[in-house]
């Protein structure tokens, strides 16, 4: 496998080129709006077909270049789906395989630095990349964009610290100018996560830093949500005829989001598509009752026979998924629409009814 660790000195971020020597299909990962020049004339230097370009999070040191690279080079963005992201043309969660050539990356959910977290594992396992989850001697830290110590520890000890020793662990930042180190030396030399130190220790431990605000967040951060595309995603106001069904916010990459508490106290007053899975709906997390089932892959060819002028609800487990097929239905004339915010993970945090059974609406979709 063909592999190029880049830097980007402003930031101190790591960017990973990795490629298939024979088909020459490439991903990159965490890349830098400031050097998608570098990045772009790397992969026509080496002859590479970039397919994906991925972000371990939603960064708030720098600007991503994902949106700019798939305008460049066609290839498709991918994030965590507990992003709560819309642009992104890939939303992936634990499990997840992204398959470039012959090699393939693993998806680990390591939330804790930020809630949408992850880290990409390749299939031979010689490699992480943890993004901000695991640095060389540190970690992400948890003090801002929906972070929290325990999960940050419970992430690193189950998903990484799981990996073999002889795993080679590239992070998403090193500010002392080192490149690589390995989850054995991290179980061991880790001041924070390793030497057997305890949840309580490392919850201590971060509470004490005392970090300065990320200088680039105010500009780095609105920008992320719309994958760095340099002008970001609007927030179009709502048409006065759309917002006067249901009191809709804008998120700031651009979704149109409903509370699940007004949800849940207005049954009846949109109809309610849920766009996660099969084994998702019927799974732990249940659905919101009355709901109907419409994978996100078959949402657009569903809603050609849809009433354009219904309002519709948009739910996936998290918001991510329902923030892409709210926005794809926007596109398809749909107005009144909007995505559950927090998806069904904040509609059982508030112990809202569930249903996990089947429904005739959810099989008449599945026919059609």
């Amino acid at each position: 496998m063909l592999f190029r660790q880049l830097f980007d000195l402003e930031s101190s971020t790591y960017t990973y080129l990795l490629a298939d020597e024979e088909t020459r299909e490439a991903v990159i990962i965490d890349p830098v709006l400031e050097q998608v020049e570098r990045d772009v004339g790397l992969v026509h230097d080496l002859g590479l077909a970039l397919r994906y370009a991925i972000d371990t999070h939603v960064h708030a040191d720098h600007v991503t270049a994902l949106g700019t690279l798939r305008d460049r080079l066609g290839c498709q963005t991918v994030l965590s789906e507990r992003a709560g992201v819309g642009c992104a043309d890939v939303l992936v969660k634990d499990g997840d395989r992204i398959r470039f050539g012959a090699h393939e990356l693993e998806v680990r959910e390591t939330p804790g630095h930020t809630s949408g977290c992850l880290s990409y594992v390749t299939g031979d396992r010689r490699m992480a990349f943890t993004g901000d989850a695991l640095l060389i001697r540190g970690s992400g830290r948890t003090d801002f964009q929906q972070g929290d110590a325990p999960t940050l520890y419970r992430s690193v000890h189950e998903k990484l610290f799981t990996l073999p020793d002889s795993t080679l662990v590239f992070p998403g930042h090193d500010y002392k100018g080192r490149t690589v180190t390995s989850v054995g030396e991290e179980k061991r030399l880790n001041p924070r996560l390793g030497g057997g130190r305890s949840e309580a220790e490392f919850v201590e431990i971060m509470a004490k830093l005392q970090l300065a605000y990320p200088k680039k967040i105010d500009v780095a951060l609105p920008a992320n949500l719309a994958c760095g595309v340099p002008r970001g995603v609007p927030a179009t106001p709502e048409p006065i005829e759309a917002a006067r069904w249901a009191p809709i916010e804008t998120s700031a990459g651009g979704i149109p989001e409903l509370a699940p508490e007004w949800i849940a106290t207005h049954p009846g007053a949109g109809r309610l598509v849920d766009v996660r899975e099969p084994s998702e709906f019927v799974g732990e997390l249940g659905h919101v009752p009355g709901s109907e089932l419409v994978p996100l892959a078959t949402v657009e060819r569903a809603a050609l026979d849809w009433d354009r002028s219904a309002p519709i609800v948009a739910i996936c487990r998290s918001g991510g998924r329902s923030g892409k097929a709210a926005l794809q239905l926007r596109a398809m004339g749909f107005e009144r629409v909007a995505s559950m915010r927090g998806g069904m993970t904040a509609w059982n945090a508030q112990r809202l009814p569930i249903d996990r059974g089947g429904s005739a609406r959810e099989d008449a979709t599945q026919a059609s």
